[in-house]
């Protein structure tokens, strides 16, 4: 087969390969994409969490952006760990020189061990800035309580939360509900026209790594084929929930999940 659409990602990478740039190319591969990336920054982590961060220097991350750009024309973007306040700003210098208008943005924070991947400087900028320039935003829950200063407690919140950041400048929310107790996910998708709550059935298990990037890219694939919003989060979901269903138990502490779920292996490989 062919790809379907060009991405560019613009994220850290992850040594164990369960999350970061690594997740973004294994998502958009398996959802029929071809994966550009531009490396924001090195990490060295596993299951267990991070052991160090190698910032890539700015105006690198500009070149690979820009240079990429220039050859192979992405159709959509999507966007991870962004660390730093001139990072962020190379990136939007970048982002007007593309003009693309598809761009999903996954506000990345803290790491599933705990490890804060982004300074205060970098999430005013990305919160003042950089949220109104791209399509979509997709926070979890303790993202989404950073950038709107409030805890989030029940699904009513979550809404407040989505609608806070569209009236801070947001065009779409995606406000994902995974971090809330309960038998079922709700994920709210919002804009100054229409609500729309995704329910899943929760599924028990501690391998979860990467589920944020990888629900990202997984979007933005979808977007970058042409499929309308709602329809790019619905089966992004859908993408991210049979990854999980697989369970996979690689490591010792919060697995990845199966990215290659939506992979039939032709049989002369087998």
């Amino acid at each position: 087969m062919k790809p379907k659409t060009k991405i560019l990602i613009i994220a850290g990478s992850d040594s164990s390969g369960g999350a970061g740039i690594q997740a973004d190319i294994k998502t958009v591969t398996s959802l029929g994409g071809y994966a550009m990336t531009a490396v924001t920054a090195i990490t060295a982590q596993n299951t267990t969490g991070v052991l160090s961060i190698v910032s890539i220097p700015p105006k690198e991350i500009e070149n690979q952006i820009l240079f990429t750009a220039k050859d192979i024309k992405p159709d959509a973007i999507k966007i991870g760990m962004l660390h730093s306040k001139e990072v962020i700003e190379k990136v939007l210098f970048s982002l007007n020189k593309i003009k693309n208008s598809k761009i999903v943005l996954d506000p990345v924070m803290v790491a599933k061990g705990g490890t804060k991947l982004i300074n205060n400087p970098a999430i005013s900028i990305l919160k003042n800035k950089l949220m109104k320039k791209v399509f979509l935003i997709t926070p979890n829950i303790p993202e989404a309580e950073v950038l709107v200063g409030k805890k989030i407690t029940n699904l009513d919140e979550m809404i407040l939360a989505a609608y806070t950041l569209i009236h801070l400048g947001a065009n779409n929310v995606l406000l994902k509900g995974g971090h809330l107790k309960g038998n079922n996910v709700q994920d709210v998708l919002v804009n100054q026209k229409e609500l729309h709550i995704f329910k899943n059935k929760k599924l028990s298990t501690h391998n979860t790594h990467g589920t944020g990037c990888t629900l990202s890219s997984a979007i933005a694939t979808f977007l970058g084929c042409g499929k309308p919003l709602y329809k790019s989060c619905e089966l992004g979901i859908l993408y991210v929930n049979n990854a999980i269903r697989s369970n996979l138990t690689y490591g010792k502490g919060r697995g990845p999940i199966n990215h290659l779920n939506s992979i039939e292996l032709n049989k002369k490989f087998k």
